[in-house]
């Protein structure tokens, strides 16, 4: 809207790297570079999804949209996805701070990836998460949770199949992919998976869970995970 709105390409001071093929000689602003890879790489726009922090947003991704389209005479991309800050132990993530973590490092001190990756999960991405020992300790056991009902399920002896456990199963199904749909709502997603555990659970107590229920079962938690890939993930 204004040509003072912010620079295109840049002038460089001698040692910097300069690029020749425009005149004057100089280098792409930072908000060009976003855009001429994603146009390059990703081929025609519109890209299906854009993501990255909530600080982006301004003046970042707004740039990124005003110079591709104007370049192109498309949309830019389809969805936009900004996620919070992640919060550690109530501080803002920060190199500044020296509060931040890598999953090489949370491996090296005896975390499975997967106990990470369910923890990040459970928040909705718009939501800040406050990372510490004791969630990532807590994702650790949700998992334990879920690795027990599995044994479980193996330990299945009764035969037959029952028209209720394919009903649940279809509920849980039905809820799983409504929380997802509803803003990528993977917290809602892990409480229809666990939810389902929790019925199917009583189910094999009371034995109403056959050995012909047990693949159904096997499926539906494999469809689960090819979403979330906390099972696939150790």
């Amino acid at each position: 809207e204004n040509a003072r709105d912010f620079v295109l390409w840049k002038a460089t001071e001698p040692g910097e790297p300069t690029w020749t093929e425009v005149n004057p000689p100089g280098r792409p602003g930072w908000h060009l570079e976003c855009s001429a890879m994603a146009l390059r790489l990703l081929g025609d726009p519109p890209i299906d999804i854009h993501a990255g922090g909530i600080d982006l947003i301004f003046p970042h991704h707004e740039n990124e949209i005003a110079q591709s389209e104007c370049a192109t005479g498309k949309p830019f991309s389809r969805f936009w996805f900004h996620v919070e800050y992640l919060l550690v132990d109530d501080a803002k993530m920060s190199k500044s701070v020296g509060n931040t973590y890598t999953v090489p490092g949370l491996v090296a001190k005896g975390y499975r990836p997967s106990a990470l990756r369910y923890l990040l999960l459970s928040s909705h991405y718009r939501k800040q998460l406050n990372f510490t020992f004791d969630s990532l300790q807590a994702a650790e056991k949700a998992l334990q949770r879920l690795m027990a009902f599995f044994a479980r399920l193996d330990a299945v002896t009764k035969t037959g199949t029952h028209p209720e456990i394919e009903a649940r199963i279809t509920a849980a199904r039905d809820a799983f992919g409504a929380a997802l749909r509803d803003d990528l709502n993977t917290a809602g997603a892990l409480g229809a998976m666990f939810e389902l555990v929790t019925a199917l659970n009583s189910a094999i107590d009371a034995f109403d869970l056959g050995t012909g229920d047990v693949p159904v079962v096997r499926a539906a938690f494999d469809d689960f995970d090819r979403v979330l890939g906390i099972l696939s993930v150790r």
